[in-house]
């Protein structure tokens, strides 16, 4: 049968430019691994299922699926949603096996994309004199919001760059107009908000909606606003490269804060909690099997 198959599981969104989006990546990385079975699904919220992007692969042939969480950071879905579902598609599917990848960042890769989101809309002239505001999604999850943090100091380093803040779109703070307001009193008068997000969806467009409005409200700031990450290139070489990370089995995740192995302060009732799949639209489960951690 060749190489395992590569089984890319994202969130999911309300927003069709980003099911559309995720997509187009699908395409783009069997057109970059040529010869290599590819399929993606989603959790929930749009389709195709998870469920469906299995079943596609078992059909052809497959029995081991690498599975690649397209995720940034290793929050709730990576840790628990989709171990999970894909418990569920292991009982569904008897005799397939998965190896599972680690997140997408922080890796060198994701910090040269954030580069060219910057490139798009600053000129390199600007950027000693210019705050970033790197936002990201945000997780009740303090390892994946810690990890934000870790890829805005990266950012930072060796760039040029007046300096770079943190905050996030949902679930935690500060928000993307409190992360605004401390670049301003830091001085700044040219902020640009750069999403530390993959895909168009409902939340970069929340993100940009606040940074419009602080700009209305602050006629003296130059506030600029990049794209996510996208559908790229660079993105399909990364998960590639996990791929193939998962097969030989070198995955290097640091697990010493992560809430469901170690008792984090506020956090201890989820200490080995057990894990269940999202219930997904187009797939009607009764009884998801746990998974823990």
């Amino acid at each position: 049968m060749g190489k395992p198959a590569l089984l890319v599981v994202g969130h999911g969104t309300r927003d069709g430019a980003g099911a559309a989006e995720f997509a187009a990546f699908i395409r783009r990385l069997r057109s970059r691994a040529e010869g290599l079975a590819v399929a993606g699904g989603f959790i929930e919220l749009s389709p195709p299922p998870l469920a469906e992007a299995v079943g596609e692969l078992v059909a052809a042939g497959q029995r081991h699926l690498v599975t690649m969480p397209l995720v940034l950071v290793g929050a709730g879905h990576a840790k628990g949603d989709i171990p999970g579902a894909l418990a569920r598609e292991r009982a569904r599917h008897p005799g397939t096996r998965y190896s599972y990848g680690r997140p997408l960042g922080p890796h060198p890769s994701l910090l040269y994309l954030l580069d060219e989101r910057l490139d798009a809309v600053l000129d390199p002239a600007e950027r000693a004199e210019t705050a970033v505001l790197l936002v990201g999604r945000g997780s009740t999850d303090p390892d994946a919001n810690a990890e934000v943090h870790k890829v805005a100091r990266l950012l930072w380093e060796g760039r040029s760059l007046g300096y770079v803040e943190t905050a996030f779109v949902s679930l935690t703070r500060p928000g993307t107009e409190e992360g605004l307001e401390r670049c301003r009193r830091l001085g700044a008068r040219r902020i640009v908000v750069l999403p530390y997000l993959l895909f168009p969806g409902v939340l970069p467009d929340r993100a940009r909606r606040q940074a419009e409005a602080y700009q209305l409200a602050h006629a003296d700031l130059d506030v600029r606003c990049a794209r996510v990450i996208g559908d790229c290139d660079g993105l399909a070489d990364l998960v590639l490269e996990r791929y193939e990370e998962a097969l030989v089995g070198d995955i290097r995740m640091n697990c010493d804060t992560c809430i469901y192995r170690a008792p984090m302060p506020g956090f201890e009732h989820r200490l080995g909690a057990a894990q269940v799949a999202h219930h997904h639209p187009d797939d009607p489960v009764e009884g998801a099997h746990a998974h823990h951690h």
